[in-house]
């Protein structure tokens, strides 16, 4: 079996930003994956990534959707790496950039999807927006419902005892 993992992209110290480690706690106790965070750096995504056979990346975007939006992009199953210019990260050279160069590599997990969440305010030092907490914790539920109907369909353990 290979590894499963959850990574949550984005700084809890830049307001909405933290939207994807706010997931990441969330998900923390519930979930049996391996949870990660980084800041949203492409060689830290990629670092994280590696080896995992499933991956659902939690980020934070900036589009004109309404603060706390979530979308979610099934990037394995879609067949072509993120649009550099379709807003889905706050981050520089970040998550589009590794997704990109995961999937030229042909490193990109067989499943890998991408829930994100729409932010208001990336300020520094900002907390998370309540639309962006909202946000958060309806893509821990949505997160969690798959997980449930997937561990039904396939026999996989995905939560942890208790």
């Amino acid at each position: 079996m290979g590894r499963r993992i959850l990574l949550g992209v984005g700084n809890p110290d830049r307001g909405d930003d933290g939207a994807g480690p706010c997931v990441a706690a969330l998900l923390r106790e519930s979930a049996a994956l391996d949870i990660v965070e980084c800041r949203g750096e492409a060689g830290a995504i990629l670092a994280a990534l590696e080896g995992a056979v499933e991956a659902i990346i939690v980020d934070a975007s900036l589009s004109s959707a309404p603060a706390g939006t979530v979308r979610r992009f099934d990037l394995a199953a879609e067949g072509a790496p993120l649009s550099l210019d379709c807003g889905c990260s706050s981050h520089g050279f970040g998550l589009a950039e590794a997704i990109g160069l995961a999937w030229t590599l042909g490193t990109l997990p067989p499943v890998c999807v991408l829930f994100t969440i729409e932010g208001e305010s990336f300020a520094p030092g900002a907390p998370l927006s309540s639309a962006a907490q909202a946000g958060a914790a309806a893509a821990a539920a949505r997160i969690l419902a798959e997980l449930a109907a997937k561990e039904r369909a396939d026999g996989a353990s995905f939560f942890t005892a208790g």
